[in-house]
């Protein structure tokens, strides 16, 4: 029989809770006093104690203390005609079981009892936390991306990732570094589209002083850089024929030689590429080279657009809540409303998750809140987020100017491209800095200035 020891002063309330529990089956131990308790509790192995705080002498409290060193998984049930938010807050600190206030109810004495001596439920596994990562999705199209991440990341071949702009694929490619042979190696990333074919061949290869006019110290290239690590070509597809040339022969025979150096070094890095571009079309078209793109892609992963597994809208809008909130650092708001949800689902999202991540941004910076569809709707209607398109299905249809117009046009972006640095531009027009010089006056954009408000000497 499970035994239980009572601990009460008053002789009438002690025979009324020893009588219940006997009813109940329970062989039940009777004690006046703590010291008649401490007795007891040396000869019967007691299941549980139901005391009295307040007697005579020492009371409960000062049990309930003594059995955290001799019985500490020994539960506890405190009775008090003096209860307090106080005595409850002492009770639960010292580890009593529960507390009842005097007079009680003896069907919520047994209650307590039956649950202080209910077995303690089989200790289940710890709940699998999923790991942390950028990469957020579930939808069957994403869990394809993560498998084909696993399986080609150990192995020491060039990968291809394919997908609209905003997809993610930058995150793909510090996955694959993440969970490739080299982890601790460097991760070097370059916007291959945002260079001229001169800025692209100094930044990969590097150069060394004097290999050009303002060439005033030595350039270590992006692919030495990643030495043991990963080289991550961001928009191959943007390249110029000129320059895949450049690049293959790399790939081919792993060396690298600086503009102006006369000998090559050997570099040893893993290369991932992406593209928004159809690579295949672009090879039918004759502007990108077939063994370029065999070198490249040894083995690709595309990425689905957002339209394509709005299901994990949810997941990503709570992501993003999240990190957002510490970017901004502000309080997390509460997760989006069903009816935010709703707005989100009806977008097309042309920008993917670029895009998502950019409202959620202005939404949190406006309202604080991911809870207005309003607020939302308004903010897709006024275009808060830079659209980034997909790419179009045929090359655009040029505009009409005239040569004049035409070669300022140039001008001006090649100037844009430099920082403004006329010796730097005059070099990729392959004019002279004078000539440059006169046709800025010519065409009237003397004073025309790059990012740091002017045209560098």
């Amino acid at each position: 029989m499970t035994q239980i020891l009572v601990v009460e002063d008053d002789s009438a309330i002690r025979e009324m809770v020893a009588l219940a529990l006997e009813k109940h089956g329970y062989l039940v131990h009777r004690a006046a006093s703590v010291a008649e308790a401490r007795a007891l509790l040396t000869r019967h192995p007691v299941a549980m104690v139901i005391s009295d705080i307040y007697m005579p002498g020492e009371d409960g409290l000062a049990l309930l203390e003594g059995f955290q060193l001799t019985h500490p998984d020994l539960p506890v049930l405190l009775i008090t005609a003096r209860g307090s938010v106080e005595t409850a807050a002492l009770a639960a600190r010292l580890g009593a079981f529960d507390y009842l206030a005097k007079p009680f109810d003896l069907r919520l004495l047994m209650e307590k009892v039956q649950s202080a001596l209910r077995p303690p439920p089989a200790p289940s596994p710890p709940p699998e936390e999923a790991p942390v990562s950028m990469i957020v999705g579930s939808h069957p199209r994403m869990v394809e991306v993560y498998t084909a991440v696993a399986r080609v990341a150990p192995l020491s071949v060039p990968v291809l990732i394919t997908g609209e702009t905003g997809t993610g694929k930058e995150l793909v490619a510090r996955a694959l570094h993440r969970f490739g042979r080299h982890p601790e190696g460097p991760f070097v990333a370059v916007n291959c589209g945002a260079l001229p074919d001169t800025l692209l061949e100094s930044e990969l290869f590097g150069h060394v002083r004097g290999a050009f006019t303002d060439a005033r110290r030595d350039h270590r290239g992006a692919i030495p850089r990643a030495e043991g690590g990963t080289l991550f070509l961001d928009e191959i597809g943007d390249i110029s024929p000129a320059f895949q040339v450049k690049l293959l022969r790399f790939l081919q025979d792993g060396r690298v030689r600086p503009l102006g150096a006369e000998t090559e070094t050997e570099v040893h890095v893993r290369v991932v590429a992406a593209t928004h571009r159809n690579l295949n079309e672009a090879i039918r078209a004759g502007q990108f080279r077939e063994d370029l793109y065999f070198r490249l892609a040894a083995y690709e992963i595309h990425l689905p657009p957002l339209r394509d597994r709005l299901e994990d809208l949810p997941l990503l809008v709570d992501h993003f809540r999240r990190q957002l909130a510490a970017e901004l650092g502000i309080p997390p708001p509460s997760p989006a409303s069903p009816e935010v949800l709703a707005v989100l689902a009806r977008h097309r999202w042309p920008g993917n998750v670029r895009e998502l991540a950019l409202l959620l941004r202005r939404c949190l910076i406006d309202c604080r809140s991911l809870a207005d569809p309003r607020a939302v709707e308004r903010l897709l209607a006024e275009g808060a987020n830079p659209p980034a398109s997909s790419p179009p299905p045929g090359p655009p249809t040029p505009s009409l100017s005239s040569l004049a117009e035409a070669e300022r046009q140039h001008i001006l972006a090649v100037l844009a491209a430099t920082g403004g640095n006329r010796s730097a531009a005059a070099r990729i027009l392959g004019i002279e800095r004078k000539t440059l010089s006169r046709k800025l006056r010519a065409l009237g954009i003397e004073r025309a200035s790059g990012p740091g408000g002017r045209i560098a000497p």
